[in-house]
């Protein structure tokens, strides 16, 4: 079977992003040509009032236009267009599909909290497998702007769990409240442990913009580094600094820091709220954070490999 020239679009609830790659399934390898990330803030207000913004969809749109140009240059031969937990939520979803569908030519996906984890888990494992230093079973979760799942499995899925905390929501929720987020963090994991045993794991690997921020700052890196990021091992004790760095520094000193993108400046405490309670439930000693998710786990969908395990 030849390498096929695929393209993948994740918009969630705080980013959109692009990955062109080239697939060999014979080998199982992924080839970037192109990966790059907007912030759009699609989720904007979405938990108050159960509707996209105008403004949110456009800003969504713009980059679905920054896009077609890109998937256009490239001779791309598929495209699988996957939207997570704001659009899943939304009343008027709709418009965004029509609007997207309009620009790009796709069905936008508004997949499952349990599809969600099943494409973050290939994504984040597929290369995994071959390599000593990480051992299974993984406890894979996906950080994001309105949602976390939770996936537990070696080379299939045995377990996952979708639920309602990521940075963007905590952050409309409660503001700085810490004390009113740790308390719906904990509820939230309570839920999600009735699924996916979090303490039976030998590897807890992150994803994400939360994590990886977490992970660049941890490593102390002058500029974002994904090479440096990517497979990187970060103590406990070292999310716990980072954690509390956060959460007491202002909006400008946030700004400041060498890794962070602007659009994740005024969530970035909440998320590493709950990278650190994941980490203090599951009882891991460490942290393995990918730059491989559920971008990679859409690109591999596309390929005609068969069907997927089931949940």
């Amino acid at each position: 079977m030849s390498p096929q020239r695929v393209a993948a679009i994740d918009c969630g609830t705080n980013s959109i992003r692009l990955l062109v790659a080239d697939l060999d399934p014979a080998t199982g390898r992924l080839h970037d040509l192109d990966r790059r990330m907007t912030i759009v803030r699609l989720g904007q207000g979405v938990d108050r009032t159960g509707r996209l913004a105008p403004e949110a969809l456009e800003r969504t749109f713009a980059a679905c236009r920054d896009y077609a140009a890109v998937i256009a240059g490239h001779g791309v031969s598929q495209l699988r267009f996957v939207a997570t937990s704001a659009s899943r939520d939304a009343e008027n979803r709709d418009e965004f599909t029509d609007g997207v569908r309009e620009i790009l030519g796709v069905e936008p996906e508004v997949v499952s909290g349990d599809e969600e984890a099943w494409l973050s888990f290939t994504g984040a494992t597929r290369e995994l497998l071959g390599d000593d230093r990480m051992a299974p079973p993984f406890l894979v979760f996906d950080l994001g702007g309105g949602s976390t799942e939770f996936v537990l499995g070696t080379d299939r899925v045995e377990a996952a769990r979708s639920v309602d905390i990521g940075c963007v929501r905590l952050t409309e929720r409660h503001g700085e409240d810490t004390l009113a987020m740790r308390a719906d963090i904990k509820q939230a994991l309570d839920l999600a442990e009735q699924t996916v045993p979090l303490t039976s794991a030998a590897t807890l690997v992150g994803l994400a913009g939360t994590a990886t921020t977490v992970a660049g700052i941890a490593l102390d890196l002058p500029a974002y580094d994904s090479a440096a990021i990517h497979h990187a091992r970060i103590p406990l004790a070292r999310v716990r600094e980072v954690t509390e760095l956060l959460l007491s520094a202002t909006s400008e000193q946030r700004a400041a820091i060498p890794v962070m993108h602007p659009g994740r400046v005024d969530v970035i405490g909440a998320g590493a709220l709950v990278l650190l309670a994941i980490m203090e439930r599951t009882g891991a000693r460490e942290l393995v954070v990918s730059e491989h998710d559920i971008l990679d786990g859409i690109a591999w969908s596309t390929a005609r490999e068969g069907t997927r395990e089931s949940l």
